[in-house]
C-alpha cells in the first residue's frame, strides 16, 4: 500500500520470471487486490477489541444477477505448509521420489513438513498441495531447507519471507544463494543423509 497516493500496490513476476514488477493504478476507484495466504506476517495479539457495526442493506439475488448452481467444498489438505516451523524443500536436483523419501525423512526428525518446487510436482514426486512458489502456497517458516533448487523467480516468490534459508545446490551459481542465509555446495544426495546421520546422533 502507498499511504502517500493511497493506491495498492501490487507485485508479480515480470519478463519471463526475470524480475517481480511493482503495478500500480493511480486513476482507478475503487481498488482491489488479493493477497496470498502466508504473505503477510499475523499481526500480535492487541488490547483493543473489535467493534460490530450492524449495517442494513436492500440487496436482492435480483440486484446481484446471479445464480448459485452448486456448492463445492475444498477438500481437506492433508499439509499444513502455513503453520509449519521448518519445510524441507525440493527441486528438480532431487531426481525422483526416492529422493523425496529421503528429504521426509529428514523433515520428520525436525517435525518439519516437506515441500517443493513447480518440476517436482509435475514429475508427480509431490503432491500440488505442497508446492511452493507463485503457482503454489506461500510460506514464512523458521527454518526452510531447499534441496536441489535452483532458486527460480517464482519459487523465490513462495519462500522468501522464511526467517532462516538453508540452501543445497551443486551448482555455487544457483540462485537459491542469493537468498540463502547459510549455503552448501555439494550433492544433496551426500549431505541431506549426513544430515541424517548428524541428527540421529544428536
Amino acid at each position: 500500500i502507498d499511504s502517500d497516493e493511497k493506491i495498492l500496490l501490487q507485485t508479480r513476476p515480470a519478463f519471463g520470471g526475470n524480475v517481480m514488477a511493482t503495478i500500480a493504478n493511480r486513476y482507478s476507484r475503487p481498488q482491489m487486490a488479493t493477497v496470498r495466504p502466508g504473505v503477510m506476517e499475523a499481526r500480535k495479539n492487541r488490547k483493543e477489541k473489535a467493534v460490530l457495526v450492524p449495517h442494513k442493506t436492500a440487496l436482492t439475488w435480483e440486484d446481484i444477477g446471479t445464480t448459485v448452481l452448486e456448492i463445492v467444498k475444498e477438500k481437506k489438505r492433508d499439509v499444513d505448509l502455513a503453520g509449519a516451523k521448518i519445510i524441507v524443500a525440493g527441486g528438480r536436483g532431487v531426481g525422483d521420489e526416492k529422493g523425496f523419501q529421503m528429504l521426509r525423512e529428514l523433515a520428520d526428525l525436525m517435525d518439519g513438513e516437506v515441500a517443493g518446487t513447480r518440476v517436482a510436482v509435475e514429475e508427480g514426486w509431490i503432491t500440488s498441495e505442497e508446492q511452493v512458489g507463485q503457482t503454489g502456497q506461500s510460506v514464512r517458516p523458521e527454518l526452510y531447507i531447499a534441496c536441489g533448487i535452483s532458486g527460480a523467480i517464482q519459487h523465490r516468490a513462495g519462500m522468501m519471507n522464511s526467517r532462516y534459508i538453508v540452501a543445497v545446490n551443486r551448482d555455487p551459481r544457483a540462485a537459491i544463494f542469493q537468498v540463502a542465509d547459510w549455503g552448501i555446495v555439494g550433492d544433496l544426495h551426500e549431505v541431506v543423509p549426513e544430515m541424517i546421520r548428524q541428527l540421529k546422533n544428536a
